[in-house]
């Protein structure tokens, strides 16, 4: 049994959700998301909180009851809060800016890397060596920051290369004479 599926999902304040069959839509200062839910589970709306069950009691539908409230809740809080993640730049000469809306890297190679963000996602550079990228779906947000990290991911004897923020870093010891 899913311990997650079977908590209700509260409705925040400022937000509105609305349940339509499968389809779970949420609206927020942030902007509005959609959530089609598998036809093994199903969803119900009452008194502000989302209800989340499977329709039997099959493997299958149990295993997609406690997924499909987790996305009923990262839509919920991106409309509200949205997601961030920062990736840090280590290594001497590695840099990123921002060139109107496009990232620009310099890692290491003998061109700069232009990475265009897609819509619905704000990449923010504070420093030379820190990237910020923000929105409003998680899925998104992750997904352009492993592209971004997949450029030139940390390598493990110096450690170079483009990481997440405080993401530790197995190293590796070197040659010895």
């Amino acid at each position: 049994m899913s311990r997650i599926g079977k908590k209700p999902v509260p409705v925040p304040q400022g937000v509105t959700a609305t349940v339509d069959g499968q389809t779970v839509t949420a609206k927020g200062p942030k902007g509005e998301l959609k959530f089609v839910v598998n036809d093994e589970v199903l969803v119900k709306l009452d008194d502000g909180e989302i209800a989340v069950a499977p329709r039997d009691q099959s493997k299958a539908a149990r295993s997609k009851w406690g997924m499909s409230r987790t996305q009923i809740v990262n839509i919920l809080t991106g409309v509200k809060d949205g997601f961030e993640k920062k990736l840090e730049i280590t290594g001497v000469g590695y840099r990123a800016a921002m060139q109107g809306k496009d990232l620009q890297l310099a890692l290491g190679f003998s061109h700069d890397v232009v990475y265009k963000a897609p819509a619905g996602i704000t990449i923010a550079v504070a420093k030379p060596t820190e990237i910020s990228v923000s929105g409003i779906d998680k899925q998104q947000v992750g997904q352009v920051a492993a592209e971004i990290r997949e450029f030139r991911g940390p390598e493990p004897y110096k450690g170079k290369g483009v990481r997440y923020a405080g993401e530790r870093i197995v190293r590796k010891e070197g040659k010895k004479k």
